[in-house]
Order: C-alpha cells, then sequence, then structure tokens
C-alpha cells in the first residue's frame, strides 16, 4: 500500500473511532459501568453483571455498593444527622441478579400472578439494585420504611430535596409511573454523579427523560462538528 493510501485508511480509521467514541457519548445508558446505564422493565441488564462493591459506613442492612455511590451514601447520612438531627439507615443496597430472582419467585408464589408481582417487585435484570448505584433509604426506629409514608416523615423530605447534592436521584417520583414503569417509592435514591443529580432535580424529570434530553444534545453536537 502507497504512503498516500496508509494515510488514507488511517484518517478513516480515526474518523471511524471519533464518531464511535461521539455515538457512545450519546448513549450512556448502554454503559454498564457508567453512572447513567438505564434500567428498567423494558432495558434489562445482563445476569452475568456483577459490580465492585464496598460496605458503606452507614447503620442498615444491606449496605454495600459501588465505591462512589457508597461514599456520597455516608456523606449524606452524615448531612442528614448534622442538619436535621434525622439518623437514616440503609435497608437495601446492592442485589444480584440471583437474589432479585429469589426476591422475585418468593412474590409470585405469595400472590399467585406475574401481573401482581410485577406491581410490587422488579423481575431479575430489571432491578437498578444489580447496578449496586441504589440504595432503599429509611430512618432509624421507624415503621413506615419501605412504603410511600416514608415521603412524609421528616428524613424522606430532607431525602427528595437534598439526595441531588450528594449525586442522587429520587428515581421513582409521583406521577412518573407511566414513563419508569414503578410506582411511586420515595425511599429508592439511584446514584448518577453530583453534575448530573444537580440537572436531574432541576428539571424534575425522570432519568429516561433525562437520557431522552441527553442523546438528543449529544447527536446535535455530533452534526454541528461535521
Amino acid at each position: 500500500m502507497s504512503s498516500i493510501l496508509q494515510s488514507m485508511a488511517s484518517l478513516a480509521a480515526a474518523g471511524t473511532m471519533l464518531l464511535s467514541s461521539a455515538v457512545d457519548a450519546a448513549a450512556p445508558q448502554n454503559d454498564a459501568d457508567g453512572l447513567l446505564f438505564l434500567v428498567n422493565r423494558q432495558w434489562r441488564i445482563s445476569q452475568n453483571y456483577e459490580p465492585e462493591t464496598r460496605l458503606t459506613d452507614v447503620p442498615g442492612q444491606v449496605r454495600y455498593m459501588r465505591e462512589d455511590a457508597s461514599l456520597a451514601l455516608e456523606e449524606m447520612y452524615a448531612a442528614c444527622k448534622e442538619e436535621l438531627g434525622v439518623k437514616l439507615k440503609a435497608v437495601s443496597g446492592y442485589r444480584s441478579y440471583d437474589k432479585q430472582s429469589n426476591i422475585y419467585n418468593s412474590k409470585l408464589k405469595r400472590v399467585g400472578s406475574k401481573e401482581k408481582a410485577d406491581e410490587y417487585v422488579a423481575r431479575p435484570g430489571a432491578s437498578e439494585h444489580q447496578l449496586a448505584l441504589a440504595m432503599d433509604v429509611g430512618q432509624e426506629s421507624d415503621k413506615v420504611n419501605l412504603t410511600s409514608s416514608f415521603g412524609g416523615t421528616k428524613g424522606g423530605k430532607w431525602v427528595r430535596e437534598n439526595c441531588w447534592r450528594f449525586g442522587f436521584i429520587l428515581r421513582y417520583d409521583e406521577g412518573w409511573e407511566e414513563i419508569t414503569g414503578y410506582s411511586y417509592e420515595p425511599w429508592h435514591v439511584r446514584y448518577v454523579g453530583k453534575e448530573n443529580a444537580q440537572r436531574i432535580y432541576e428539571a424534575n424529570v425522570p432519568l429516561e427523560t433525562y437520557l431522552q434530553a441527553w442523546r438528543a444534545e449529544k447527536l446535535l453536537e455530533i452534526v454541528a462538528e461535521d
């Protein structure tokens, strides 16, 4: 191959890599190790996906999360205690595919149909908990944990208004059911990083809507650069 053809081939390969990188940037919902990977009833995560996790230093039960989310959760819990005097606790963090499968099958046996089970529990592969970026939050010595009543407690209200400061979003807000596919869960927060969390909080939209806007914005940038 002549030097000119070699140069042309190199430029073409470089252009393909740049385009591929730009397209990837426009689709963060496809990166399971990223902060914006989308998991819901339609978008599933692989059965084999197992992230590295860390035991979060907060009160509670299932406290394992990815390191970045874990450290942010510690910061958020400390701030809630300092600012409000309320001690939050971890109810459920990382859950493997197999663990989620056991939870779902147990609920299925109790309610008798997949339609009913789907109202309460995510199917395996459809739970954000498998990403180790989500935490079900509760208050210590509180009997309304994992119920909609948590949203009316001091801790629940504080989490709603402040979790974005630490990189979390309230994932399943009231009125978003048709978009997220899940019922109102004031206890479920999802780590997306501080910049994304602030933008989502200020826009007051679910993650699905935010990602659509993100993709449109990035694709426009690609077109503008051509």
